[in-house]
């Protein structure tokens, strides 16, 4: 029953991804390797599956954005994203703290997926 219910959210998950919107990727522990905070002038190593997965999806068009906290500390800093994205070959993309109803996705290391309207947490995450 989950593998049925899993595949279904998935299904639903591509057919909102095919409509405009965009798709929020974390960069701390997500796009990039995270051991703590060292400053707001430092990112981490890339994350190589997760950099070619966004470098995949801006060439088939979907529109990304880099979804971070960083964009609420008092020294942001969004030249020193924009460099680290370049550097990386995903190239400049929008960068925020703020989640809208455009957005259709979230890719995250501290998310918690909950099946829609249930509040029961989907099942494969963790806490």
């Amino acid at each position: 029953m989950d593998v049925l219910l899993d595949r279904l959210i998935q299904l639903k998950d591509e057919a909102k991804m095919s409509h405009k919107g965009w798709t929020g990727v974390d960069l701390d522990g997500t796009l990039a390797y995270y051991d703590g905070w060292k400053g707001s002038s430092y990112i981490g190593e890339p994350v190589a599956k997760m950099v070619d997965r966004v470098i995949k999806w801006v060439k088939k068009g979907r529109n990304v954005k880099v979804f971070t906290a960083r964009v609420s500390e008092p020294d942001y800093d969004e030249a020193v994203i924009q460099a680290w994205l370049e550097k990386v070959g995903i190239g400049r993309l929008p960068v925020t703290n703020v989640k809208d109803m455009h957005m259709i996705a979230l890719w995250d290391d501290r998310c918690v997926q909950v099946v829609k309207n249930t509040g029961e947490r989907l099942a494969g995450t963790n806490v």
